[in-house]
């Protein structure tokens, strides 16, 4: 239940982007800069905001804002179904990407605690696969619904999944917080949501390919300068946002790198394989959608059977082989295919390696980003990581809108971005090294965190 919570926050991430064409041509009297904002003002508002969310979470209660969340998210994406006009989508959208930061962390820390240590691993695996066949099954649902009902009903969907989580929760979950925690330092807030806010406006300003220019590189450096005043905050204050004695944790700060590094690649190829289709094969929308949706049917199977692995050999026993098979799905993108259709023997196998690596690198990732943190930290260590994840998604998707739009969007530029990708699969592999063999079964309940500087743990 938590995890349909979760799968409902990442779906609107991509699901949105296959409606896009429909949008500007109901609204055909607003410029493409102004629509462009439909996407990426959800984009950056979830990633400024999931990590505040996530203390928040742990404060207040996660059932708590993980159910306030949901309602709201339900409501945002009604005004969004309804929207007369294109600031009133837009409105809509930042409350809908407020309402996602609240439901994906407070979700986990509710599921963590209903499963035993030796079964943890499996539940961190399903649910941390919901991100990425979230995101993948966007194109695919986007585009049935598209095609059937138009493209209100991509927000139309979100309502009754909304209503059947809420009512099931409110009979069903538990509430827990960190009874001991108080306010986190409201500078340390503020830093980190404009800092990240600032770098991810600056990188999909880059989508353009101007990364030099002012509207470029003044938010990029703006928002360094933030991130860097937040880390300096969080040495000096008694309760910071986030404890920079996690990141000495061998698996949460591995996590954290993998969840960037693997994102880049992983939501450039969702993006680029769709541009691929519709562009240089001349798939309809519809048909583009099917043919990705194997992908995410062996990312749903394989992060099932990755949480299991790291329950018995250890979270590196699911990141580096995961890695190691998406790039090996990328490298056949970028050597197997051309201009000339080869579904079956091209694109299907391809599709299905790239499939089965992210459902084992999501499930070993999430897992390792809450393996050995104290139960008061869950939301606050999945909120981290998922801001990662985020950031990672928006700079591999304006890299890649950025070479094709200088490369031309032919058949060799599509082969050459895909060659890249394998890159974030060997990054991805590199990651499981760092995060080692650890069992989530073991340190999920033991090992305690320390705060930066102090020696004393968390809880």
């Amino acid at each position: 239940m938590t995890a349909l919570g979760a799968f409902v926050a990442f779906l609107d991430v991509t699901i949105v982007n296959i409606a896009f064409p429909a949008i500007t041509s109901e609204f055909s009297g607003s410029s493409l800069a102004d629509l462009s904002w439909v996407i990426t003002a959800y984009n950056i508002v979830f990633a400024a905001l999931l990590i505040p969310a996530g203390r928040l979470a742990d404060q207040l209660g996660h059932r708590r804002v993980f159910l306030a969340g949901l309602t709201l998210f339900g409501l945002a994406s009604a005004a969004c179904a309804w929207a007369p006009n294109v600031p009133v989508l837009v409105a809509a959208r930042v409350v809908q990407a407020v309402a996602a930061a609240a439901i994906a962390p407070s979700s986990l820390a509710l599921l963590l605690p209903a499963f035993p240590p030796e079964r943890r691993g499996a539940a961190v695996g399903m649910w941390g696969a919901t991100s990425a066949v979230a995101a993948a099954t966007g194109p695919a649902l986007g585009g049935l619904l598209v095609d059937a009902l138009g493209w209100r009903s991509v927000f139309f969907v979100n309502v009754p999944l909304v209503v059947v989580v809420v009512l099931a929760g409110r009979v069903l979950l538990t509430e827990s917080r960190d009874s001991r925690a108080g306010i986190p330092d409201l500078v340390s807030v503020g830093l980190l949501g404009l800092g990240v806010a600032m770098l991810s406006l600056g990188i999909v300003n880059g989508e353009g390919g101007a990364w030099t220019s002012l509207g470029v590189a003044g938010p990029l450096v703006l928002g360094v300068a933030l991130l860097g005043g937040f880390v300096l905050r969080s040495m000096r204050v008694s309760n910071p946002l986030v404890e920079l004695g996690l990141f000495r944790l061998r698996a949460f700060a591995g996590a954290t790198v993998g969840y960037f590094v693997f994102s880049s690649a992983f939501f450039a190829l969702l993006l680029a394989n769709v541009l691929f289709l519709t562009g240089v094969w001349q798939v309809d929308v519809l048909l583009a959608g099917l043919a990705v949706t194997p992908g995410p049917i062996m990312a749903a199977v394989s992060s099932v059977v990755g949480g299991r692995l790291v329950d018995r050999f250890g979270l590196r026993a699911v990141v580096l082989p995961g890695g190691l098979l998406f790039a090996a799905g990328c490298t056949i993108f970028a050597t197997a295919i051309g201009p000339e259709p080869h579904y079956l023997t091209a694109f299907l196998p391809a599709t299905l390696l790239t499939g089965i690596g992210v459902g084992s690198i999501f499930s070993g990732l999430s897992a390792a980003a809450v393996a050995q943190l104290p139960p008061a930290r869950y939301a606050t260590g999945s909120a981290v990581g998922n801001c990662a994840r985020q950031i990672g998604a928006v700079l591999g998707i304006a890299l890649l809108l950025s070479w094709l739009g200088t490369a031309g969007p032919d058949a060799d530029a599509f082969r050459t971005a895909w060659a890249v990708m394998a890159l974030g699969g060997v990054g991805a592999a590199i990651c499981g090294v760092v995060v080692g063999a650890a069992r989530a079964a073991v340190t999920l309940s033991s090992a305690p965190a320390l705060r930066a500087g102090s020696g004393k743990p968390l809880s």
